[in-house]
């Protein structure tokens, strides 16, 4: 009877294990980092770009997430809003959505890049992807009426479309050589810690912002 009563309760302590590793599983949350060379771990290994490092600090926060690496290294607004809907299969929960670096590069006009990118935030909110937008600042060289309007946009679409926002996704790094490849533009691999570090903070308040059944 004692040895009986000992499987039984082995058994049921199992299942309740059982279930509870079944629950977690199931609340797992799918993201993608959706971006440019910035999000595509530029010149360094893939286990040391945002998407694997941000999910390495978050995993090990007791947050149950994947994101997966759809960065293109040279993308421009267009080209995302281009290869989006292909980019982003169906079962993802939220998408980082970190576009326009090289616009302003180039010196595209930011009411284009601003068209592209609501465009792209109207499309995944028809497919309720929450989205978290990395927000980025025009290089200071373009002049001020450039940089005034550029600036303005990812506040702007934030705010119209009730999106979590992270003002600038280099926050930290730009300006800062030891963090930089020898390109002065790229972050390294200490640059990227430091970029997962500041956004981190954000990043928990937008799973916890975004419902998984």
């Amino acid at each position: 009877m004692r040895f009986r009563s000992l499987i039984v309760g082995l058994a049921v302590n199992f299942g309740i294990l059982a279930s509870s590793a079944t629950a977690f599983a199931e609340a797992q949350i799918t993201l993608v980092g959706f971006g440019d060379s910035l999000m595509a771990a530029y010149n360094l290994q893939a286990d040391e770009g945002v998407p694997a490092r941000l999910q390495a600090e978050l995993n090990a926060r007791g947050h149950a997430v994947e994101i997966i690496d759809a960065g293109v290294s040279g993308d421009t607004t267009s080209g995302g809003l281009a290869r989006l809907d292909w980019s982003i299969p169906d079962g993802v929960d939220g998408v980082i959505l970190e576009l326009g670096a090289n616009d302003a590069l180039r010196g595209l006009p930011p009411a284009k890049t601003r068209e592209n990118l609501e465009a792209m935030i109207a499309r995944l909110q028809q497919r309720g992807i929450a989205i978290l937008l990395a927000g980025m600042l025009a290089p200071p060289n373009m002049g001020a009426e450039y940089e005034t309007a550029f600036n303005a946009i990812y506040p702007d679409l934030a705010a119209k479309y009730d999106l979590a926002l992270y003002p600038f996704f280099l926050d930290g790094v730009t300006g800062n050589a030891d963090l930089l490849l020898g390109d002065g533009m790229h972050p390294n691999a200490n640059g990227i810690n430091e970029m997962v570090e500041r956004i981190l903070p954000v990043a928990e308040q937008f799973l916890a912002s975004i419902k998984v059944e």
